[in-house]
């Protein structure tokens, strides 16, 4: 942890190592930005690519120091966590294939991790990390990005209270184009590892996209998949994994859900969309149009309530950036999630106890159900799309 002095007073600015994001990739980049954003994190090490040759690259370029640009993240993990100056987190970005091995070796040297999603291709190596991580005594963030907007926890905060009553009926889709065609024969590095099992694992639409879906309306509403049923569609020709799925849901408590996600919905982009219906009134949200809930309630008239111009729950409203008017998007929904979960690690390190709003960030058992939803899809749909025990 470094100490910066700003205006007289001591900052704490943490250290951060990260595990792959190398020269073209597309998520490796965003996290380096969103982290930047709050400047309360510093990257000092890394081990960017598969090949030697382009993390050093890379590495050289965002101004590391040669001895900590590593051939391997095992390398890596030992090292660091052998340094005076070593990293106080790390930041897992590889394609999925690499998730539970990396996590599992910064774990075990005792390093923080922040992970993308899946966070595994199984539910069994999750739950090996998620005890892993608790044997340590470490925090563990899976970037579920869109919880991170401020209109999404002003919703959650609505539901928690009761605002809409009993949650009865969910709706989520997650819409986009990109894989309408074999986009991964044409070089496209994003499309050719997502379309591999190798690299993305047992499901293409439904792990990359179809999870956010789950996190999102889990982490919304707080209600738990009792059951399911999925049909896994592979509509390219020669496509090995998914492109589209829609899936339905028995939830504890009786509310029922249907997903639907799909990478071949021509003039899509990146249409996620969340509608929860419940007995007093329902509420959606549109990562399109993050800064905006539409809320109705039975006998009243719909209302659009907008980020920084009316107000959220106090929660919700500490997150947001800028005044109304100033769209705040993805970059800042990223931040808002590394800017908790870096506030976490500082208070850890103090010997604090953290508050319920001050773990407001993905978690490994978050990880953990989105992988167990995955494989639940998997094996329901193989089995000609039948209802399962979740």
């Amino acid at each position: 942890m470094i100490e910066a002095s700003k205006g007289g007073a001591a900052t704490r600015i943490l250290r951060y190592g990260m595990v792959g994001g190398g020269p073209g990739a597309f998520i490796g980049d965003v996290h380096r930005k969103a982290i930047g954003l709050d400047g309360l994190a510093v990257l000092v090490a890394g081990c960017f690519s598969r090949s030697s040759e382009k993390s050093v690259e890379l590495g050289q370029s965002l101004g590391l120091a040669s001895d900590r640009i590593y051939p391997d993240f095992e390398t890596m993990a030992a090292r660091e966590s052998g340094r005076s100056d070593g990293i106080d987190f790390v930041v897992i970005v590889t394609p999925n294939y690499q998730h539970y091995a990396a996590a599992k070796a910064f774990l075990s040297h005792g390093i923080e991790v922040v992970c993308d999603k899946p966070l595994t291709f199984e539910t069994a190596e999750a739950e090996e990390l998620a005890m892993l991580a608790r044997q340590k005594k470490l925090l563990f963030c899976v970037t579920y990005t869109y919880t991170g907007y401020p209109a999404v926890k002003h919703a959650r905060e609505m539901i928690r209270k009761g605002e809409i009553g009993d949650i009865r009926f969910v709706n989520a889709e997650y819409p986009q184009e990109w894989l309408a065609t074999r986009l991964e024969l044409e070089g496209q590095k994003q499309a050719a590892w997502r379309s591999d099992p190798k690299f993305a694992g047992k499901s293409n639409c439904t792990g990359d996209i179809g999870s956010h879906a789950e996190n999102m309306v889990s982490y919304m509403t707080g209600l738990k998949i009792s059951s399911l049923c999925a049909r896994l569609d592979t509509i390219v020709e020669g496509r090995v994994l998914d492109d589209n799925a829609c899936v339905m849901l028995n939830y504890q408590g009786g509310a029922k859900g249907l997903y639907w996600s799909s990478q071949i919905a021509i003039g899509y982009d990146n249409g996620l969309r969340v509608r929860i219906f419940g007995s007093k009134g329902s509420i959606q949200w549109a990562q399109e149009n993050p800064n905006y809930l539409v809320v109705s309630k039975l006998g009243e008239p719909t209302m659009t309530l907008s980020r920084g111009r009316d107000g959220f729950h106090a929660h919700a409203q500490s997150y947001s950036r800028i005044p109304s008017g100033h769209p705040e998007g993805y970059f800042e929904a990223f931040a808002n999630i590394y800017k908790t979960f870096i506030a976490a690690v500082m208070k850890k390190k103090s010997g604090a106890v953290l508050t319920e709003d001050e773990l407001d960030f993905p978690s490994v058992e978050d990880g953990i159900a989105g992988v167990r939803f995955i494989g639940k899809c998997v094996d329901s749909s193989r089995k000609g799309a039948v209802w399962l025990d979740f």
